[in-house]
């Protein structure tokens, strides 16, 4: 009798004590997980505008004759 009721205290204080950790620590550290996933992927898209403006100048320039480029030519 005293076995099963230690052993269902046991449980309860396990089970309490993972419920206590996913509340405080999982929680709030996946809510900040997710504020830096945005915030990454916001700058991801910011670099990868600025890549494509870079390669529509690159495409440009790549366009002009050797000549052109030194000036020689319009």
């Amino acid at each position: 009798m005293w076995i099963t009721r230690l052993v269902s205290l046991t449980n309860f204080a396990v089970a309490s004590s993972a419920l206590g950790f996913q509340v405080f620590v999982l929680y709030p550290w996946h809510e900040q997980l997710q504020r830096d996933f945005e915030d990454l992927k916001k700058e991801h898209l910011r670099v990868l505008d600025a890549i494509r403006d870079m390669d529509v100048e690159v495409k440009h320039e790549a366009s002009r004759t050797i000549l052109q480029r030194l000036g020689w030519r319009q």
